[in-house]
C-alpha cells in the first residue's frame, strides 16, 4: 500500500457515502492503490437513517474492514438551511442534521467497530467539521450543523475511550477536510481562500490517517493532522 504504508497490504476499506465528493474520491484512490474497497451509499442500499440497512450490510461483509471512512454529511437540504439567527431554528432541521451527521455515523461505528481486526492498526474515521468545535465558535449561526457535528465529535471521543480498552491498536477519529468543492459547500464558497478538489482532500486525509497513532484516537484532526479542540 503506497497510500497507507502503516496498514497491512491486504487492506479492506468500507467507504460510507462513496457515490460522490470526498467519499467517491477516497474510494477510487484506494482502489487504484490496490485495496479491496466496499462502497456503501443509499444507492447500494445503506441508508444512515435506516438502522436495519446498516446492520444488514455489516452482516453481509465477508472480510473484516481494516479502515472505515464515513464521508456522509448534510448542511443544506429541502427544509434545512444554515441558520443565521436563533428564531430560524426548527425541530425538523435539527432532526435531519442529527440523523445524518451524528446518529448515522454512530450506527455505522456500532456495527463495524466489533468486526475490525485486532493486533494491527485499524481506523474508523468520520468526516466532521471545524465549526463543530464549541471552543472555536466565535461567529454563531449554523446551529443545526454545528450542534450535530459537535455531537459527532463527542460520540467519536466516547467510542474511542471504550475501544482503547477493547482493541488498543484501533483508532477512532473525527476528521476536518477543509473546504471541499462539493455539493455540500458549493453555496457557501464565496470568500473561501483555499478550496480543495475532492481528490486533493482525500489525499490529505489519507496522509492524516496513515500518520495517526493510537495516542490520537478520539481526537478531531484537520486535513494537516493538527488537533482541533472540542
Amino acid at each position: 500500500m503506497t497510500l497507507l504504508p502503516s496498514f497491512q497490504p491486504s487492506l479492506h476499506a468500507v467507504i460510507v457515502g462513496a457515490t460522490d465528493g470526498i467519499g467517491a474520491a477516497f474510494a477510487s484512490l484506494l482502489e487504484q492503490d490496490g485495496a479491496h474497497v466496499t462502497r456503501w451509499s443509499r444507492s447500494t442500499g445503506q441508508d444512515l437513517t435506516d438502522p436495519a440497512s446498516i446492520t444488514a450490510a455489516a452482516a453481509a461483509l465477508t472480510t473484516p474492514p481494516d479502515l472505515v471512512f464515513i464521508a456522509t454529511g448534510v448542511l443544506h437540504a429541502p427544509g434545512l438551511a444554515p441558520e443565521k439567527a436563533n428564531n430560524q431554528l426548527s425541530a425538523e432541521a435539527l432532526t435531519t442534521a442529527f440523523a445524518i451527521n451524528s446518529i448515522g455515523p454512530a450506527l455505522v461505528a456500532r456495527a463495524l467497530l466489533p468486526l475490525m481486526p485486532r493486533g494491527r492498526k485499524t481506523v474508523l474515521a468520520a468526516l466532521s467539521a471545524r465549526v463543530g468545535s464549541i471552543s472555536d465558535n466565535r461567529l454563531g449561526g449554523w446551529h443545526s450543523y454545528r450542534a450535530s457535528k459537535a455531537a459527532l465529535n463527542q460520540l467519536i471521543h466516547t467510542m474511542a475511550i471504550e475501544q482503547a480498552r477493547r482493541n488498543p491498536d484501533q483508532l477512532v477519529l473525527a476528521l476536518h477536510p477543509g473546504t471541499v468543492d462539493s455539493g455540500l459547500s458549493r453555496p457557501f464558497q464565496s470568500g473561501v481562500k483555499t478550496l480543495f478538489t475532492p481528490e486533493e482532500s482525500a489525499r490529505h486525509l489519507l496522509r492524516v490517517i496513515d500518520a495517526a497513532t493510537p495516542a490520537q484516537s478520539g481526537l478531531l484532526l484537520d486535513w494537516q493532522g493538527a488537533v482541533i479542540p472540542f
